[in-house]
């Protein structure tokens, strides 16, 4: 007999309503007690609701069907083109208990509380050297991901400047001296993350002659100096229009746009060893 599949679709909270009940149907044709729910955000959810149960049916070895507390088998939370949470009936680990908070308070919060306590446990599965791809408050953010990846050395010149600009403001380490490792892995993963953008050669981006030397072709000096100076006008701008967010995620704090060109020269003169960042660049900027 062909199966029919009464999963849920993505955005429909739940399934079935009785009074304050609701019913989340899963199915699958595999022998998994594991599925992708519903968006943290929680957009359609009937306010009437107060108490969500999943019947989950399986046909994969031996069939069988099980139900649960929505809240007690949500383990974890994955993204798509927004974090969604993802269940599995049985579990002994639940994610309202790892982040500290039950489902109930949880569902009572702000769209940018929720994400605040996702990034929180986003952040702390990383491991060193990976960042978040999905930082926004918002299920309507205008920010996109492109569907396809896209090469750095195939874009045109003028998209180059603007994320390299983008890049570079939001990672001021790219100025630590030339035999620091992984000084460009955060600006490499901004790009892939962030725009989808693969850069396979990292050094393409500040320290190559292709970007040092464009607005003067004499070889020689500071190369990360000379690729910084060719694109100040496009970090400023950089500045004004990133999202907190980013500076969240990359900075470890918000900064008010105004202010994020002279935090950047303090983090820069940090990190730079033998040359002092505030010294060199920005030199007409006047800051507060």
């Amino acid at each position: 007999m062909e199966s029919v599949d009464f999963s849920p679709h993505p955005y429909q909270f739940p399934d079935i309503i009785l009074g304050t009940f609701g019913i989340e149907v899963k199915f699958t044709k595999g022998d998994s007690w594991r599925s992708v729910a519903n968006s943290v955000f929680e957009t359609t959810r009937s306010s009437s609701v107060t108490n969500i149960y999943v019947v989950y049916g399986k046909l994969g070895g031996q069939p069988e069907v099980k139900w649960e507390m929505y809240d007690d088998c949500v383990i974890h939370v994955r993204t798509s083109h927004v974090p969604r949470f993802e269940i599995e009936i049985g579990s002994d680990r639940s994610l309202f208990a790892t982040m500290g908070i039950s489902y109930a308070e949880f569902r009572s919060l702000s769209t940018e509380d929720r994400m605040t306590h996702i990034r929180k446990y986003a952040r702390s599965r990383l491991r060193p050297g990976e960042r978040l791809w999905w930082l926004e408050d918002h299920p309507d953010s205008t920010h996109s991901l492109p569907i396809q990846v896209r090469l750095y050395m195939d874009l045109p010149q003028d998209q180059k400047s603007h994320l390299r600009a983008e890049a570079a403001l939001l990672c001021p380490q790219i100025v630590k001296p030339a035999r620091s490792k992984k000084k460009y892995n955060d600006a490499a993963l901004y790009l892939l993350t962030y725009h989808g953008v693969l850069c396979s050669q990292a050094r393409d981006l500040f320290s190559a002659g292709s970007v040092a030397l464009r607005s003067n072709a004499e070889r020689g000096g500071n190369y990360v100096l000379r690729a910084l100076k060719d694109i100040e006008s496009e970090m400023r701008s950089a500045a004004d229009r990133l999202e907190p967010a980013l500076f969240k995620e990359y900075w470890g704090f918000v900064v008010e746009p105004e202010r994020r060109i002279s935090k950047w020269l303090e983090l820069a003169d940090s990190y730079a060893q033998d040359w002092v960042p505030s010294e060199e660049l920005f030199k007409h900027d006047h800051f507060g």
